[in-house]
């Protein structure tokens, strides 16, 4: 286990960091348009937290990004993760894992995935996005709209077809780094029977590390296996096909709840369609039951329909008895968080708006907001530009539904 402190910079180190940003981007590639107008995209009297406290996302991206770009520890040390993966024996799976509603690590995670699976992994590992959801008894921050552009900005990253707008303007580097698809962890399904954060977090972070690493492995290769099989269209099958993310590209993944309770709503706004579900049962065989799979079954068809009866597999195993819950191609109007979040965000000013991004920030866009060069796509220029992206400002708001899968 190796781990990276980034330093809280004094004002100056920052801001003489920022300052070069023109320079770094241009190093990094050589498309990068050299704007004259460029000033740092943060206020220059923006409070600096103190070590362990909240951090906007605008804020965590420039510390991440000036200690980055100019070789400090955490370069070194994706240097040094990228070289041990490149020298796996096995397939590497590369799972990314951080909080979708705070702000380092959705702050971070933008940037710090781009670089890894885009440059220093140079697409050839999987990369998998697993994002953990907010819930009821998170702090307060995390209910002040920042839901909002953090997921806007996933769904630019991984839907394709957005995906695409973006890389008309900005090119390759900002293609998907997640190769391997996107995850969404749910925690209230845990939250609800706890009622306390600190055991809530303890439950989902052993499920999620137990599922990630359980079997060698085993059943996250099977699941993303699975996954991309139905995600291809059966005239371009092949196994060594990866397939492109649609508009519902959110993978539920619930781990660390108690079986014998009920589900809830998955942080779902309501009831959801997908092509299938499939719960998968640990413990010793004495507890691989029909009864408590037929459970598993009937709680699962409450909030998800599918196309086919979900499924229930059991592994015996040692240990307590464990479930996980797979659900794939929800989209983010299906997130209970998103419209609360979204009616959030429309009521900051445009001050807070730009803290609460983080993608695209250094080049000039504010994604969630409308273009100023053309009506009706997103990405309004914050640096005196016409930086833009070619995708539709309603389908960031999500104001067009996504197609229902059938």
């Amino acid at each position: 286990m190796r781990t990276v402190a980034l330093p809280v910079l004094d004002r100056a180190s920052l801001f003489g960091g920022l300052r070069r940003y023109r320079e770094f981007l241009k190093m990094e590639y050589p498309r990068y348009y050299w704007n004259p107008n460029y000033e740092p995209w943060l206020p220059s009297d923006i409070p600096l937290p103190a070590a362990g406290e909240h951090f906007p996302r605008a804020l965590a991206k420039a510390i991440y990004g000036v200690e980055y770009y100019q070789g400090g520890a955490v370069a070194e040390e994706l240097d040094a993760f990228a070289r041990r993966v490149a020298a796996s024996e096995a397939m590497p799976i590369v799972c990314v894992i951080f909080g979708l509603a705070g702000g380092t690590g959705s702050g971070i995670v933008v940037e710090l995935a781009r670089h890894l699976s885009n440059i220093k992994l140079g697409r050839r590992a999987w990369v998998l996005g697993v994002g953990i959801l907010p819930c009821e008894g998170d702090p307060d921050y995390t209910r002040d709209g920042v839901f909002f552009p953090a997921i806007n900005e996933l769904d630019c990253m991984v839907d394709a077809e957005k995906n695409k707008g973006v890389m008309a303007v900005w090119g390759d580097l900002y293609k998907n780094p997640f190769t391997a698809g996107f995850f969404a962890v749910p925690q209230n399904v845990v939250y609800d029977h706890t009622g306390d954060l600190a055991a809530t977090h303890e439950r989902i972070d052993a499920g999620l590390a137990a599922f990630l690493a359980r079997d060698n492995s085993t059943h996250l290769y099977e699941t993303l296996k699975l996954l991309n099989w139905l995600n291809v269209p059966a005239d371009r099958w092949h196994p060594a096909v990866r397939a492109e993310q649609g508009e519902r590209w959110l993978n539920l993944l619930a781990v660390g709840f108690d079986d014998a309770q009920p589900l809830g709503g998955l942080d779902l706004a309501g009831p959801v369609s997908s092509d299938y579900a499939e719960a998968r049962l640990f413990g010793p065989a004495e507890t691989l039951t029909e009864q408590r799979a037929a459970r598993v079954r009937e709680e699962t068809a409450k909030t998800v329909k599918t196309a086919v009866e979900p499924g229930a597999l059991t592994f015996p195993s040692t240990g307590q008895a464990e479930t996980t819950l797979f659900v794939p191609h929800v989209s983010k109007l299906d997130l209970a968080a998103f419209v609360p979040a979204r009616e959030a965000y429309d009521r900051l000013d445009w001050d807070e708006k730009l803290l609460r991004h983080s993608w695209l920030l250094d080049l000039g866009v504010l994604l969630c907001e409308p273009s100023t060069r053309f009506e009706g796509m997103g990405g309004e220029c914050i640096l005196g530009c016409a930086c833009w992206v070619v995708v539709p400002h309603a389908a960031i708001r999500g104001e067009i539904k996504p197609a229902v899968r059938v």
